[in-house]
């Protein structure tokens, strides 16, 4: 049996809310589906930009990829790396962080 999901739109909040309790703010810079749409999470660092999608760990539990690799990149390849998924999947929310050593400002486990 799996665990319980949230909807899209209410992990979008949290995690906004999370950022903010942090103190590093993040928006939504594209809107998706509110109850099925995948997240992506662009985090702007001192050192550039990663972006990571949201995908599932072996066992099933939420995890995160560095799409535009281990790396940090530049606001042109992060640019690309988002347009592309959101062209396969135009349900996808984007958020963006604002986090100068690239760590996500809510529970994520990177794979």
């Amino acid at each position: 049996m799996s665990e319980p999901r949230l909807t899209a739109g209410l992990w979008v909040r949290a995690a906004l809310r999370m950022g903010d309790l942090a103190g590093q703010p993040g928006a939504v810079l594209r809107k998706g589906d509110a109850s099925a749409g995948g997240v992506l999470v662009v985090l702007r660092g001192r050192a550039g930009l990663t972006v990571l999608a949201q995908a599932r760990a072996a066992d099933g539990a939420t995890a995160w990829l560095r799409g535009t690799g281990a790396a940090p990149v530049d606001q042109d390849a992060a640019d690309a790396y988002v347009a592309r998924q959101v062209q396969r999947d135009p349900d996808l929310w984007v958020l963006e962080f604002e986090t100068p050593d690239l760590v996500p400002p809510f529970e994520a486990k990177l794979i």
